[in-house]
């Protein structure tokens, strides 16, 4: 499975963004994606997640009601709509997709997308 990640960018506090991940390859073997973000300094945090078939969501408090994640399975594309940014969702945004076995778990992660947002 590749992802590729796009859509991130400089943006004024209170403004907003669009990440895409493309996905490819055996992507009928992903259980769930999610984005995952790290800001210098800091350790990678999930801001939000999304099971196969969309039927599932979660979100990192500090990201509810302004991040909305969705998956378009027909074109292997998962999106984050971000909403009223604010500096503090300054990183390193990051796709990941899970496979899910019975004894593990295996993810992939894409390159990272730079979102930056002034105030």
């Amino acid at each position: 499975v590749q992802l590729v990640e796009s859509g991130g960018g400089l943006v004024q506090a209170g403004g907003s963004l669009r990440l895409s991940c493309a996905a490819s390859g055996s992507t009928f073997s992903i259980n769930a994606m999610g984005w995952y973000r790290q800001a210098p300094g800091r350790k990678r945090e999930l801001v939000a997640a999304i099971t196969s078939g969309s039927s599932s969501t979660n979100y990192a408090d500090s990201v509810k009601g302004r991040f909305t994640i969705s998956r378009d399975s027909a074109r292997n594309t998962m999106y984050l709509q971000m909403n009223s940014l604010k500096p503090e969702d300054t990183a390193v945004y990051y796709c990941n997709a899970r496979e899910l076995h019975p004894m593990y778990e295996y993810d992939y992660w894409g390159q990272g997308t730079q979102v930056t947002v002034s105030s």
